[in-house]
């Protein structure tokens, strides 16, 4: 299934990271939890963003950070090489969308939940 990077994860269980984390693994896809909260989610330890991780064949990323915040992470984002990012509402960024697609990645503005929920993931 689709290997999917969660920016933004944290163990908070009413975050929506935390919830597509949940839908992505009743949906048989591999997740890794990303972001600066420390903690776990579903057992998985929330790798640190802050230490730029190396995480190889990434089919997806799908964003749970603002816009502003996601400016200082543009190039590590960039380096996992996803085929995808999808910008989960209050996520949209132009910039990054069109970095990423100048690198040949697919951007999607959709929310990941009802994609997952509606078979379209």
């Amino acid at each position: 299934m689709k290997r999917t990077v969660i920016i933004g994860s944290n163990p908070k269980t009413n975050n929506y990271a935390f919830m597509a984390a949940e839908r992505l693994q009743s949906h048989g896809h591999e997740f890794i939890p990303l972001g600066i909260s420390e903690g776990q989610v579903l057992g998985k330890i929330i790798l640190n963003m802050y230490d730029k991780p190396e995480i190889n064949e990434v089919d997806t990323i799908t964003l749970y950070i603002n816009p502003h915040r996601q400016i200082e992470w543009y190039d590590y984002i960039l380096s996992l090489k996803p085929k995808r990012i999808i910008f989960n509402p209050g996520t949209e960024n132009q910039q990054l969308k069109k970095l990423a697609e100048a690198q040949g990645i697919i951007c999607e503005e959709a929310c990941t939940l009802v994609m997952l929920s509606v078979g379209n993931f």
